[in-house]
């Protein structure tokens, strides 16, 4: 575990029962991080789910999005290509002051990757990283990976936003409208399709379980929130 470095604050743990919308979602995480360079507030993770939609980093390629009309699409600040958001998949956001832990972008990156094969582990499946893919993938008893987990963030004046999500039980079928990240020759898949006996509160619980670990730093206030 990595030490807490001087004046670091804790972190607030944020939960959203039901589906935020994803522009309210950027909107808030927009405040949330001008707030945290401001001194104005903790960091914060914060764990909820879109409904059905693609978004587009500032890396996608038009020729990615397969069906244009079949879901949403959001234009969106965050790093990467395009992927999908929907109910069973869960999303955490994650708003860190990166200068205050050390100014290392790729750790940040990897210390994702680490935290989301952490995770899970503890639910009996086997995430791994692959030279030049981004994300976390699994090994299929075929041969060859499905992609079970993303990666896409933005830092602004040091401060990260947007984050990763996490195939629980997901429509995969919804996948087909694009291209995932740009990787045309691998699936995805889903704790539930590799057998995982585990829901989004197991999941969950095993992202609170495994983030000190990584990131070294304790969880002060967890909050759940219900939308009108």
């Amino acid at each position: 575990m990595r030490a807490i470095l001087p004046g670091m604050s804790e972190v607030e743990w944020r939960t959203s029962r039901d589906p935020v919308p994803y522009p309210e979602a950027v909107a808030e995480m927009e405040r949330r991080a001008a707030a945290i360079r401001a001194g104005d507030a903790t960091e914060m993770v914060w764990l909820l789910e879109h409904r059905a939609l693609y978004t587009a980093g500032t890396g996608a390629d038009e020729r990615d999005l397969l069906l244009p009309d079949f879901l949403p699409v959001y234009r969106t600040g965050r790093g990467g290509k395009l992927t999908y958001h929907g109910p069973g998949q869960r999303v955490a956001y994650v708003m860190l002051d990166l200068q205050r832990r050390g100014g290392d972008l790729r750790r940040f990156v990897r210390d994702l990757e680490e935290w989301i094969i952490r995770a899970l582990a503890r639910l009996g499946v086997r995430g791994e990283r692959r030279a030049g893919r981004v994300g976390i993938w699994v090994a299929q008893p075929g041969g060859g990976d499905a992609k079970i987990a993303a990666i896409g963030v933005r830092v602004r004046r040091w401060v990260s936003y947007h984050g990763i999500s996490i195939n629980v039980a997901p429509d995969l079928t919804h996948y087909r409208g694009i291209v995932p990240c740009g990787i045309a020759e691998h699936g995805v898949t889903s704790l539930a399709v590799e057998g995982a006996a585990a829901d989004m509160a197991a999941l969950d619980a095993a992202l609170r379980a495994t983030f000190d670990e990584v990131f070294g730093f304790s969880v002060v206030a967890a909050k759940a929130e219900t939308r009108d």
